[in-house]
């Protein structure tokens, strides 16, 4: 007879849930349950996570009704130990059988290899799942990652919203527990305003096409999909193109159950305002949808708010919102004005009063330092730094104005507005915005060669002084931000192809800071750190670990030159020769280890074999070739002519005796050694790839 399996329903009516965490803790409440279960013993088919403002909740199909019966088997101390002479059971048997809790007569025994034992074994019925659904809905609820949990009425728990139903259900049976304050029951509600009755379940089955009567789409990506195709809708009709952030469209999913778009409208006067201001104005405030010329790509004097509720009456709802939008366009149109009074050069000096980090001074020391960067990283690139060095004074400037102080998210884009409107130069008014970028991984990387430069400079800057600092990220903890800095740096270095020495700008930044820091050791410290950002850049891009562990092994200063030995690598990783070459290299590096090659070189004069004067010829031979190769980081090519030796690498290690009794002799081949160690290793370290031979 086969156990039931049926659908377990578990949801937790709440006050409104966080927009931005909804989403969070819904897959992390769902998981952990199907966690929970599995370790627990039951089986399952499917996990359906829904969440909506008012609700979390989990439905699972196919959960057995009890778990499995548990036998247990223990091995006990050996029979010489368990008995004394005069049989009587001693203290090992005595607290084996009270552990397993029986009496020893009881105990059985076993044959093994090594002897005979005293031998447990049970079987333990398993638990229906009504009894152990609680604890698991309990734990699940605990592992939530909740920051500020809240307490209501005169309860002890704490949730992340009061709660005010739970519902518990297996099919058509509820689960009796209390959760959070509330017993578990059958029913839930629906929407607030369209159906805020209890609706009563027949069957766990029934959840969301009950909900759906209710007005509640609890699916999160069902509900996502519609926003999203009415957002296209709207677009359509009114000639327009939409661009939004994937946050905004989840925030607005987790902020309606029923989502239904409007279309608002407002003065085009406010279209003199930086088109940037009013998205973000629009976005973070009111969380509205700009609109923008299908033609032009301007932004247009309408947007779209996603409604919770089906008014019989949809021109009230937006007259309110374009009634709400407009003081804070006015809000935006007065920063505006107000802010171009003042030049972004005036605005320096009130830079000292803003600490920048610890130890490190104010934000225009900052940019001081960072002035001083570009300067050597122009140098270094061969470009004129004039541009640079003025964007690095003014990149923090628009820090101070009103619109930034409103909206963060707009430093370095209102930069560029007030640069443009003191007629800075164009490339500075330019790299002001794009020295924050990327804002994000994988977002866009400065444009302009001064943008790249001065985004490299404030980050390397910052590296190294919160470094010396002692304040570099440790476990999850990066308040700084480091993390992203390094690969900034990283993806502006080879992304955007500025080919510098990264060694050498470390160390002018460590130098700028001696002053008033510690920076002994700091340039080697952010190296290898950034090192290790470069890892998972190149694991994400399928790069094998073994292959970046063979380019780092040399540690190439420039991040372009890492990144060309790195394609150089994966290339030979394909050659037929790279397998029998990398062991070869393996075994060269272990004799060079356990030799005395100071001054060691090759004497033609003492080649004895066949096989070691064909090898002394093809090295020297290709060593030409390669070096040519090398100094114009051809290494792919580089690596392609040294896979020629892979013939006469073989025959030397099957003809040649290297440890020979004549130290001369054996010193010789030494040597001849080195010189092939020293030409693979140009490159990389060949011998750290795992690869096979062929």
């Amino acid at each position: 007879m086969s156990m039931r399996a049926d659908t377990l329903l578990i949801e937790i009516g709440v006050e409104e849930l966080p927009p931005r965490t909804a989403k969070n803790l819904s897959d992390t409440f769902s998981r952990q349950i199907a966690a929970q279960l599995a370790r627990a013993g039951f089986t399952y088919h499917q996990v359906s996570p829904y969440v909506t403002p008012r609700r979390l909740a989990v439905s699972i199909t196919g959960v057995s009704a009890q778990q499995p019966d548990q036998s247990i088997e223990r091995k006990g101390p050996a029979l010489s130990a368990a008995y004394d002479d005069s049989g009587q059971a001693t203290k090992a048997a005595l607290g084996f059988a009270k552990s397993c809790g029986v009496a020893v007569p009881d105990l059985d025994t076993i044959t093994l290899n090594k002897g005979r034992y005293l031998y447990f074994k049970s079987s333990v019925a398993g638990k229906p799942l009504a009894q152990v659904a609680p604890e698991i809905i309990q734990q699940a609820l605990h592992t939530l990652p909740i920051v500020r949990p809240m307490r209501w009425g005169d309860h002890a728990d704490e949730f992340v919203r009061p709660v005010h139903w739970v519902t518990v259900m297996y099919g058509a049976d509820v689960l009796a527990c209390r959760i959070k304050t509330q017993t578990a029951a059958n029913t839930t509600r629906g929407h607030r305003f369209h159906a805020n009755a209890e609706i009563r379940l027949k069957h766990a089955n029934d959840y969301k096409h009950r909900l759906m009567q209710a007005r509640v789409i609890a699916d999160f990506n069902q509900r996502k999909n519609k926003i999203e195709a009415l957002l296209r809708a709207c677009a359509q009709k009114n000639n327009a193109r939409l661009h939004y952030d994937q946050a905004l469209l989840e925030e607005v999913t987790n902020l309606v159950e029923w989502p239904v778009a409007i279309v608002g409208r407002f003065s085009p006067a406010f279209l003199d305002i930086p088109q940037q201001a009013l998205v973000v104005t629009m976005q973070d405030t009111q969380r509205y949808f700009p609109m923008f010329g299908r033609q032009d790509g301007k932004l247009l004097a309408a947007f779209i708010t996603i409604a919770n509720i089906d008014s019989r009456r949809p021109d009230t709802i937006r007259h309110g919102n374009e009634r709400v939008i407009k003081p804070r366009f006015e809000d935006a149109r007065f920063f505006w004005q107000r802010d171009k009074q003042r030049s972004l050069e005036s605005r320096r000096q009130d830079l000292k009063g803003i600490l920048f980090a610890g130890r490190l001074g104010s934000l225009f020391d900052k940019s001081q330092r960072i002035a001083g960067l570009c300067q050597s990283l122009c140098r270094q690139i061969n470009i004129n730094d004039t541009h640079a060095v003025r964007t690095a004074q003014l990149c923090k400037a628009d820090l101070l104005t009103d619109m930034v102080k409103e909206f963060p998210r707009l430093q370095g884009i209102m930069g560029r507005y007030y640069a443009q409107h003191d007629n800075e130069p164009a490339p500075v008014a330019q790299a002001i915005e794009e020295h924050y970028q990327p804002l994000q991984s994988g977002a866009a990387l400065p444009a302009s060669q001064t943008g790249k430069v001065v985004a490299i400079c404030d980050r390397i800057d910052s590296l190294v002084g919160i470094f010396a600092s002692g304040k570099k990220p440790s476990g999850v903890k990066d308040p700084y931000a480091l993390r992203r800095a390094a690969l900034g740096v990283i993806r502006i270095a080879i992304e955007g192809a500025i080919d510098f020495d990264l060694t050498a700008l470390l160390n002018a930044a460590a130098d700028r800071l001696k002053s008033q820091l510690d920076t002994a050791g700091t340039d080697k410290q952010v190296l290898d750190f950034i090192y290790e950002r470069l890892r998972g850049y190149c694991m994400e891009q399928g790069i094998e670990a073994d292959t970046f562990a063979a380019v780092r092994r040399l540690r190439p200063a420039h991040l372009t030159d890492f990144a060309e030995r790195i394609k150089a690598v994966q290339h030979f990783r394909g050659l037929a020769a790279a397998g029998s070459l990398a062991a070869a290299n393996k075994r060269i590096g272990n004799i060079l280890k356990k030799a005395d090659i100071d001054g060691l070189t090759v004497e033609t004069a003492r080649l004895q074999t066949q096989a070691e004067k064909q090898l002394h010829r093809q090295v020297a031979a290709i060593r030409q070739v390669i070096s040519a190769k090398f100094a114009a980081r051809e290494y792919t090519q580089a690596l392609s002519e040294l896979a020629q030796l892979r013939p006469a690498i073989d025959r030397f290690f099957d003809d040649v005796m290297v440890m020979h009794a004549d130290p001369a002799i054996r010193n010789n081949r030494i040597g001849l050694l080195l010189e092939v160690n020293r030409l693979f290793t140009m490159i990389a370290d060949i011998s750290l790839l795992q690869l096979q031979s062929q």
